[in-house]
């Protein structure tokens, strides 16, 4: 390996190191002390039922918490469903627990069925080999003796112009849903009675659904995305994928907690405690059966304390659309952690997000050509820096044969050696430092490469957007046109960089190795990334070519052949 290459290896690990240092806090509130949080794990066989579950008291984890399970297709009283049109959503509910039973989101398509004209995109809780229809939500009444399952309770529905109001007589419980703006935000609020001498309840049990019904063309990539979440106050947000959970153990995190939510690659579905008082105390979670290496369901159960009898919460059930979440507040827009795994690309992935959408908005062109002009501008912005780091690189070349004569000639004195290297790079204008100066405009884009690849693979707005012959800029070209493209442009520029410079071996094997390195890597990548790329090689072309000819100016004439010899023989 190569100085230049160690140093280009060395600045890209410190650019994801120092990132995280410079962006703390980015896009949040200023952190403050965090209250006394627990992360309890209780064997599920151990656990007593769940009819038994005694009040948790906040903010203390439960002592044994009990074993979480799919909802099953247990006896109910006969129910009927009533649907609730909302600007965006259809509301279709279940009179037998009063929830949710699925959300219709009419401004997105249903890719999974790969018809012509898809059906929209539903919010369905029942696995597609479960046989009966489960409910998005479940509540479930907490007494100091007993539990209280909702949905063995026969309601009555009232929908009036805001929303729809459901009663019971025995028990005496309301639960009313008014939706806001385009019916993506809901906000619930509920009433218990006591019964005669009887204490009122204490805490409501939400289950969360067991899993989001792929909408998806790919739905083993959707299934991967299957996590959730929950934001506690003064900390940041948690994610806990489905096959990070054990189906043997019962996780339990306590609160108080500002909202809690289940999501897989583009949509959500979360609880939001409209204000303090109203947060979450605690969410158990377990894991589901497995399919192969697949966690396809899970379980999760959302604590809320009763207070006089009355409980209350938002429900967002959605697009996880940057703005929308961003517009609800309690740093919801981050339930999806931009390659949280990698530290340093959640700023740079919210930075290009956010630049995205605006360009979206103010052009009114389609994501498309949003990417070229997001490529030609970011490659316009590092045009002086690249220059100036190309011109540095020319010195660099001349100055090899200088550098090399001070090294051979202090090479048992390091000392006298470091003292000359110092005073050549001064007569020729340099620093010592030059050659590192000279590799960061090349690694300045790669921040944003790497935040691109996890902004295709989590915002829904490059969900089904097509370009060109391009069906889809979130999944991969079906034609490949795109990534070899990408990889011709990007063996083109190293070509044009190569002429006229002096002869290297490895950085020749290398101009031919990359570019087909990195086709293979970006084969199936989603298309949009390889567009971007493919249009910041091509703009890259016009410097490159005039850096080529100045380094031929520049270079020293190639010494005449010697004449040929003219009546006389040689000799030996």
């Amino acid at each position: 390996m190569d100085r230049r290459t160690f140093l280009a290896l060395l600045l890209s690990a410190l650019v994801i190191v120092v990132t995280p240092i410079l962006f703390r806090g980015f896009g949040g509130r200023p952190r403050t002390a965090p209250p006394a949080s627990h992360d309890t794990t209780t064997s599920a066989a151990s656990a007593p039922a769940p009819t038994a579950q005694a009040p948790i008291a906040s903010p203390q984890p439960a002592t044994a918490a009990p074993a979480l399970s799919l909802p099953t297709a247990a006896p109910r009283p006969a129910a009927d469903t009533t649907t609730v049109d909302a600007a965006k959503t259809r509301y279709v509910f279940s009179t037998a627990g009063a929830a949710p039973q699925t959300i219709v989101l009419s401004g997105y398509a249903n890719l999974s069925t790969g018809q012509r004209n898809p059906a929209r995109a539903t919010l369905a809780a029942s696995p597609p080999t479960h046989p009966a229809a489960l409910p998005l939500l479940r509540y479930r009444l907490v007494r100091s003796s007993d539990t209280l399952a909702l949905d063995t309770v026969a309601f009555r529905a009232q929908r009036d112009a805001n929303g729809i109001t459901f009663t019971s007589s025995v028990p005496a419980v309301t639960i009313r849903y008014a939706f806001a703006n385009d019916g993506y935000l809901a906000h619930v609020s509920g009433e218990a009675a006591s019964a005669a001498g009887a204490p009122g309840p204490a805490q409501l049990l939400i289950d969360l659904p067991a899993t989001l019904r792929s909408q998806e063309a790919d739905t083993l990539e959707d299934e991967r995305h299957l996590a959730y979440g929950y934001k506690a106050q003064h900390e940041d947000v948690k994610s806990v994928a489905f096959g990070k959970l054990d189906p043997a153990l019962v996780r339990t995190d306590s609160g108080p907690m500002e909202w809690v939510a289940v999501r897989n690659k583009y949509f959500l579905m979360a609880l939001v405690a409209p204000s303090p008082a109203s947060s979450f105390v605690a969410l158990r979670m377990q894991g589901g059966a497995r399919v192969g290496k697949q966690a396809p369901v899970a379980a999760a159960t959302a604590v809320q304390s009763v207070r006089d009898g009355r409980f209350g919460f938002d429900l967002y059930a959605g697009p996880q659309s940057w703005a929308q979440l961003r517009a609800i507040g309690h740093d919801l827009e981050n339930v999806n952690p931009y390659g949280g795994w990698i530290p340093g690309v959640q700023p740079f992935a919210t930075i290009c997000m956010r630049v995205l959408l605006w360009m979206r908005q103010t052009f009114n062109v389609s994501y498309g050509w949003v990417l070229i002009i997001f490529g030609v501008t970011v490659r316009l912005l590092l045009w002086p820096l690249n220059q100036s780091a190309m011109r540095s690189s020319l010195k660099m070349q001349r100055l090899q044969p200088e550098l090399a004569e001070v090294q051979k000639r202090y090479k048992n004195e390091p000392e006298k050696q470091r003292e000359a290297l110092v005073k050549l790079y001064q007569q020729h204008g340099m620093s010592p430092f030059s050659p590192i100066m000279g590799c960061l405009p090349m690694l300045l884009p790669m921040p944003v490469l790497f935040a691109l690849f996890f902004v295709f693979q989590n915002t829904i707005e490059f969900r089904g957007v097509s370009f060109l012959w391009l069906p889809d800029l979130s999944l991969r070209d079906p034609f490949y046109i795109m990534p070899l493209f990408m990889g011709v442009s990007m063996f083109v520029l190293s070509w044009i960089g190569m002429r006229a410079a002096p002869p290297n071996p490895q950085t020749k094997m290398m101009s031919y190795m990359m570019p087909a390195v990195m086709t293979m890597v970006l084969l199936n990548f989603a298309s949009g990334l390889n567009l971007y790329y493919a249009v910041q090689n091509v703009a890259a072309l016009p410097q490159q070519w005039l850096l080529s000819r100045e380094r031929m100016k520049a270079a020293p004439p190639a010494p005449a052949p010697a004449p040929p010899l003219r009546g006389r023989r040689a000799t030996t």
